[in-house]
């Protein structure tokens, strides 16, 4: 079967020079890239290029970008290692628990928000911003919040996505840095920014010192390069406590012998998406498409809900959250499978059926509407041709689903 590939944001298809280049990696790069042999430093070379690629893609020194697992390592080592345990300057023992604070919200990845449960299980604050109908924070909200609990007696860490993985909506992160750093001016309390930019870097440019953040997460397989690789940045003067100790690899932030073939992979894959995003037409064209393709649904089945439409930061170029009143997602996605269109829903399946997305909920979704809620999400190797496609079979599936199995409101 010829797969309609709608669904991106989940993953996206490696690049073939990435693919290539992991191949040469395990054929003839395959030395441990600490050994001090000239074959080990061979690998080490070509591991710091990737370290390179990587900084020059979000725009940051070499040094501050540490190689994770992938987006869910990042985000665990960011918020625990900020949070979790102290450690002494130049110490390698753990310190006593302090109280800290986390502000964060209700539309962030599991990644996030189930390690933030946890933390706040052990004693850390943790304070949601809320959303608009759209999924944005609103600066206007988040300073109030800020003031209200930020601490003087541990950290103050924040975390906000930079764009959400269900909807796309794109948050205002320079703004929400900024009122941090005149909160931590005019108060004297510092405040640490974390971004969990996994679904935007690659698509939109992500500038980190532009933006002003202090951590931020990304993912090489969303982005077109391999699974099992990503990056944690930390700037310079930020102090994190390692998660997970058994070496001094990455600035003895995580022990363990490097993957180099996946490092080097997501080495090739920034630096393809560096070139991706300065061809603006090819952006526009991508963007085009996905409107093309709501449009054409809405055309077919006008009560269709199109989430994070209207936000004012706008949305990725990737992502279209469809809402189907009076269906279950899980049925719609069934049925699209069978024709060979490749779409996801935001919440895990469980007991059988979808809970409605918590993102959907906490933006004000109607729970009619949540349930029956599809993300399509292209990529850039989505053509003309499969858009065609899934707009002949999108609305065959809705109709015949809703003369079969409608959800009873």
């Amino acid at each position: 079967m010829d797969w309609i590939y709608l669904d991106n944001n989940a993953t996206t298809q490696p690049a073939p020079e990435v693919v290539e280049a992991m191949a040469g990696v395990h054929e003839s790069l395959w030395a441990n890239p600490s050994s001090v042999h000239r074959f080990g430093q061979l690998v080490r070379h070509r591991v710091e290029l990737a370290r390179a690629a990587v900084a020059k893609l979000i725009g940051c020194r070499d040094r501050e970008v540490v190689f994770t697992s992938g987006g869910t390592e990042s985000n665990n080592l960011a918020l625990r290692g900020v949070l979790g345990v102290s450690a002494a300057p130049g110490s390698r023992r753990s310190g006593s628990l302090r109280p800290g604070v986390l502000i964060t919200t209700k539309i962030e990845h599991t990644a996030i928000r189930e390690p933030a449960e946890d933390i706040a299980d052990a004693g850390v604050k943790l304070v949601h911003v809320p959303v608009d109908r759209d999924g944005r924070v609103d600066p206007d909200r988040f300073a109030p919040t800020l003031a209200e609990h930020a601490t003087k007696d541990g950290r103050t860490l924040v975390s906000i996505q930079w764009a959400n993985n269900e909807t796309g909506v794109i948050q205002p992160i320079d703004r929400l840095v900024a009122l941090c750093r005149e909160y931590q001016h005019s108060s004297g309390i510092r405040v640490i920014f974390h971004c969990d930019a996994t679904q935007a870097v690659g698509k939109v440019p992500v500038d980190v010192k532009q933006a002003g953040v202090d951590l931020l997460t990304l993912s090489a397989h969303k982005f077109h390069g391999p699974k099992g690789v990503g990056v944690l940045y930390i700037r310079s003067g930020v102090r994190v406590r390692a998660q997970q100790r058994g070496g001094p690899q990455e600035r003895e932030l995580r022990g363990g012998t490097e993957n180099t073939a996946a490092i080097i992979g997501l080495g090739v894959g920034a630096d393809l998406a560096r070139r991706f995003l300065e061809d603006r037409d090819q952006i526009d064209r991508l963007a085009a498409m996905r409107d093309r393709f709501e449009a054409a649904i809405l055309d077919a089945l006008p009560d269709t809900q199109v989430h994070s439409r209207t936000a004012a930061n706008g949305r990725l170029w990737t992502t279209s959250n469809l809402g189907f009143p009076r269906l279950e997602a899980e049925a719609i996605l069934l049925a699209l499978s069978e024709k060979g269109v490749c779409a996801s829903a935001g919440a895990a399946c469980s007991s059988g059926s979808l809970d409605p997305s918590p993102v959907l909920l906490a933006m004000g979704v109607p729970e009619p509407v949540a349930h029956g809620s599809v993300r399509f999400s292209i990529g850039r190797f989505s053509t003309e041709d499969q858009i065609d496609q899934a707009i002949t079979i999108v609305p065959q599936v809705v109709r015949k689903l809703r003369t079969t199995l409608p959800v009873q409101v």
